[in-house]
């Protein structure tokens, strides 16, 4: 009977060790998994940078699309419209007629 306990034992040891050598070994794979996940090249940290720039890049191209389209608003006034070209060469280029006088102020 004592020899039956022994080997009871012996074979619950057995499957202890082989309960936390598989237990450790996951234990490993899955911190492995995790900070690969985590902190690799192509990670969950570097996903979120890249959203990030991608969300910086996609309104800037918002903001360059909206300059693009104000100024092929102007390009089309300054083709069709003498006035409006007129205005722009008097205000931004302080041109005048023959016959008129500029008065410029400083602030």
């Amino acid at each position: 009977m004592y020899k039956h306990n022994l080997l009871r034992r012996q074979v619950y040891n057995e499957k202890k060790k082989r309960s936390m050598v598989l237990l450790t070994f996951l234990l490993i794979f899955s911190l492995y998994l995790l900070w690969t996940l985590v902190f690799d090249e192509n990670g969950v940290i570097r996903y979120y940078e890249l959203k990030a720039q991608r969300d910086r890049l996609v309104a800037e191209i918002g903001t360059i699309q909206k300059e693009n389209a104000s100024i092929r608003e102007e390009i089309k006034l300054m083709q069709k419209d003498p006035f409006y070209l007129e205005k722009k060469a008097r205000e931004e280029l302080n041109l005048s007629r023959p016959d008129e006088y500029i008065f410029v102020f400083e602030k």
